[in-house]
């Protein structure tokens, strides 16, 4: 692997063309910067499925509202860069503004299908601006394979469904979600909390075993498996924005009763403090037991 390579797009796209003619296989993990071991574990993953991993750190404020923290949104690229080279990756492009949304640049993607309800109920530009990064990034890059993380369980179904219809030829993989020493999920803003909301936000993976909990032990009511996690957020004082159980593949939410070894998956969101935090996991397969 090189030593600290060129890092803007140009130097990029040509060391992608010659892995290329040498007939490699290229992976590609896009991130947002501040990496962490959510981060890391793609990297590893991408490698393991590739002979050349491409990581992309941008800050993409077209998945931005009004009065999100577009402008705190932690950043590091250099950090990011030696963290990523650490792990693997062969080319590291820090982009910038104009490399990925140049002057002129017009396309807005509106998705629909799994880019409705939950996150967009309350974030209504948040995925039809992922779509359009990714799609505008993939076809810069142009990979064999992008990594994601089932951390964000809704954007990954998104970005599967954008590669479906547009029938781009990227293979998809999808990477098991990473938790902290206490089970929070892995999250760039996990900095924002600070003392008692660091305790408070582990309500929501708490919330998440015990409906699976509820469920393994005989429960087969959705409504019921739904309260036993909400009342985990109540006390610990979290803000729910949603707490529902759904279908993995078109994540529509389920209802009456979960007949034994359905596949389900639990999506949450809640806002602690400042902070929104999301999670999720599979109704068979609790953050920890």
């Amino acid at each position: 692997m090189a030593s600290s390579p060129a890092t803007d797009l140009s130097s990029t796209q040509a060391q992608v063309r010659s892995w290329r003619r040498a007939g490699e296989r290229v992976g590609f993990v896009p991130t947002m910067g501040a990496l962490h071991e959510g981060h890391l574990s793609l990297i590893r993953a991408a490698r393991a499925h590739c002979d050349r991993v491409v990581v992309s750190v941008y800050v993409n404020e077209k998945q931005f509202g009004a009065n999100e923290d577009l402008g705190t949104y932690p950043r590091q690229p250099e950090t990011d860069r030696q963290l990523a080279e650490a792990e693997g990756a062969d080319q590291v492009w820090l982009a910038k503004g104009e490399e990925v949304y140049p002057p002129g640049f017009s396309v807005a993607i509106n998705m629909q299908g799994p880019g409705q309800g939950f996150e967009a109920v309350d974030r209504p530009d948040f995925f039809g601006g992922i779509a359009t990064v990714v799609a505008r990034l993939f076809g810069l890059i142009q990979p064999d394979l992008a990594a994601f993380g089932e951390k964000d369980f809704q954007q990954l179904a998104v970005i599967r469904q954008l590669v479906k219809d547009l029938a781009l030829p990227i293979e998809i993989l999808s990477c098991p979600l990473v938790r902290d020493h206490d089970g929070l999920a892995l999250s760039s803003r996990n900095v924002y909390l600070q003392g008692e909301d660091r305790a408070r936000a582990l309500g929501l993976p708490t919330a998440l075993v015990r409906a699976c909990n509820t469920y393994a032990e005989g429960n087969r009511d959705v409504a019921m498996i739904v309260a036993a996690g909400t009342q985990v957020l109540a006390a610990h004082e979290l803000d729910c924005a949603y707490f529902s159980l759904v279908d993995p593949e078109t994540l529509r939410p389920l209802s009456g009763t979960v007949a034994p070894g359905t596949q389900a998956r639990i999506l949450a969101a809640v806002r602690c403090g400042s902070v929104r935090l999301i999670d999720n996991c599979a109704l068979d397969d609790p953050p920890w037991r």
